[in-house]
């Protein structure tokens, strides 16, 4: 059975992990997934990636957005959207394999997205549920934001996790500054797009729709701080939790 997405466009940014790229695309196809089109932004992969996605992208008909020299994550993530055509734009990591609960999930958020123009974007998967959620409808709920929430992890209402977002997000929520560490960046636009005062929604079940998946011979090409990795030191947690409630805070006014 075939699940067409017309309005869509699967966007899936790459670098140096050829296999993971192969076996997303496999999944997508194995599903019965069917874009409006699918868009790989490379990021100036090796000579033996670029073979393999020159392979790829005749199996898989996907349109290849390049760049002569590795520019970063930010960039890979700007050029990747600029290349977008489609109404809604649904980002998933080369890292990451969809479910087959997904297809139903993603049948309703674009139906959520077409019919109802407020929400801006639709999460599909995390690491941590958000913390302040209110109930929408089908498993989805609406994330919300108050200056005055006191859970750190109200900042990450936006996350490059599996999404589904409206093709404007750029010229919404602004572009992900380059040139900077992966972790700033993403951090920045966190804060770019909490500014712009988002409607969004999360699915509950976040773990339910995506895997992520990072064997030895392809590893993550992100380094990022693991929370679970700091001090568990008392005081040094409180000093750590002020910090980040004046920070955030300042950031957002």
């Amino acid at each position: 059975m075939h699940h067409h997405f017309p309005s869509v466009t699967l966007l899936i940014t790459h670098y140096n992990r050829s296999r993971s790229l192969e076996r997303l695309l496999a999944s997508f196809r194995d599903l019965g997934f069917a874009f409006g089109e699918i868009v790989v932004s490379d990021d100036a992969s090796k000579p033996d990636q670029q073979q393999v996605l020159t392979a790829l992208q005749a199996e898989y008909g996907f349109r290849l957005v390049s760049t002569p020299v590795n520019k970063g994550l930010a960039n890979n993530l700007n050029k990747g959207q600029a290349a977008v055509k489609t109404p809604l734009t649904l980002y998933v990591q080369e890292d990451f394999i969809p479910k087959p609960a997904f297809i139903e999930k993603c049948k309703e958020a674009v139906a959520m997205m077409e019919a109802e123009p407020v929400w801006d974007f639709v999460r599909f998967y995390a690491y941590l549920r958000y913390p302040y959620l209110r109930p929408y409808r089908a498993g989805f709920s609406e994330m919300l934001y108050k200056l005055w929430y006191t859970d750190y992890h109200k900042i990450y209402l936006y996350s490059d996790h599996p999404h589904l977002r409206r093709s404007n997000f750029n010229e919404r929520f602004g572009k992900y500054v380059e040139g900077i560490k992966s972790d700033k960046a993403e951090y920045l636009m966190c804060v770019s797009v909490l500014q712009n005062k988002p409607k969004a929604l999360f699915y509950e079940d976040f773990k339910g729709l995506f895997d992520q998946v990072n064997s030895s011979d392809e590893p993550s090409t992100v380094t990022r701080n693991n929370w679970r990795q700091q001090s568990q030191n008392p005081l040094i947690s409180i000093a750590r939790y002020v910090y980040r409630q004046l920070k955030y805070n300042y950031d957002l006014l």
